[in-house]
């Protein structure tokens, strides 16, 4: 049964972080336009004039105030939970020189490796893997695969609204889960935050996007979102910290492995990832999100029914595999067709 008490939480978390997500990234917008940190376009990118960038200044200090009131009103969960946002703001304040004046890859994912390196103690005292390995193979497995995550995350940030619809969905998903298994209030107010927070946010971002997240946003998202799915698998709940991420992390993974295989240079930007594909032909980005919205609808579904019965969990991670092939498949073969007096979409 869901705690009463959670449940107004939660609400009160809702009214109070939504429409200050809404009002601060209107305001941001402005301050970016005047100081002009826009995001050029360029022969790889998805958008055809320039758009602020550094909306994850709005998304990340609100997430690390609401997060940090948590752990203010609950002292038990503060030495890890400040750990994790001390590092997300690094994380935060190394991207947006990123943003502003560019640095080298490799040192970037240094700083990312880190930040997980460090993370790794905030975990549950519990096995990532479900004990199927040894414990310090558990423990470099869940880094490898915390670290892709951060980077995917940024990585697949390449249109207007996707990135901010698959932190929504994530979210929502570990919001119900956590509620419906008694996973304690801090993993749904984390979840719910991270929905409410995004969402005012998207006010923004949709197409035409009037913001952008940028690397300040993007990376300290995935690496916050990337340590919450970790922790939901370190719960028990292994089935649903795979299914509610599973299309991000088959179009990055996929189009990684494609972009190794034709000797490209993988740390260099590009537009071939499968919702890409689908927003060229000519196609309009709200079209591929709506398309990743509906599949994600269905993968949180399905996480939550996995988390309720945990026996039927491998059926469900193939229906769940199921949808994401058939959603790649139709951006890889079926572009969104839009009339061609439309203007060119914009690159988030």
């Amino acid at each position: 049964m869901i705690d009463g008490y959670l449940i107004n939480y939660l609400l009160l978390a809702f009214l109070v972080t939504y429409p200050l997500s809404r009002f601060a990234t209107g305001k941001l917008v402005k301050v970016l336009n005047r100081h002009a940190v826009l995001d050029q376009p360029n022969h790889r990118s998805s958008h055809a004039r320039p758009v602020p960038r550094g909306g994850g200044i709005v998304v990340i200090g609100l997430l690390v105030l609401a997060w940090g009131h948590f752990g203010v009103l609950v002292p038990h969960v503060a030495p890890a939970l400040f750990t994790i946002l001390g590092l997300a703001l690094a994380l935060a304040a190394v991207s947006w020189i990123d943003d502003l004046r560019g640095l080298n890859p490799f040192a970037r994912l240094f700083c990312h490796a880190i930040a997980v390196a460090i993370g790794l103690w905030t975990l549950p005292d519990a096995p990532v893997f479900q004990g199927l390995v040894a414990p310090w193979i558990d423990d470099l497995m869940a880094a490898l695969l915390w670290l892709w995550f951060v980077n995917l995350f940024n990585f697949m940030d390449g249109i207007d609204g996707i990135t901010g619809a698959e932190t929504v969905a994530i979210g929502l998903g570990v919001t119900v889960i956590a509620a419906l298994a008694n996973l304690g209030p801090d993993i749904a107010l984390y979840g719910l935050t991270l929905v409410t927070i995004t969402f005012g946010f998207l006010r923004w971002n949709w197409q035409p996007a009037k913001i952008f997240l940028g690397d300040v946003g993007s990376v300290p998202l995935g690496y916050l979102v990337g340590w919450l799915l970790l922790t939901l698998a370190a719960e028990g709940h292994w089935a649903p910290a795979i299914i509610l991420p599973l299309y991000y992390l088959a179009d990055a993974t996929i189009t990684l492995l494609q972009r190794l295989v034709r000797g490209e240079k993988i740390w260099l930007a590009h537009r071939s990832h499968f919702y890409q594909r689908a927003t060229q032909s000519p196609g309009t980005h709200a079209g591929a999100v709506r398309r990743v919205n509906a599949a994600n609808i269905a993968l949180v579904i399905l996480a939550v029914v996995a988390a309720m019965y945990p026996e039927i969990a491998p059926l469900l991670l193939l229906f769940a595999g199921l949808i994401v092939a058939v959603l790649l498949w139709t951006f890889a073969n079926r572009p969104i067709k839009v009339p061609t007096s439309l203007s060119t979409p914009d690159k988030d």
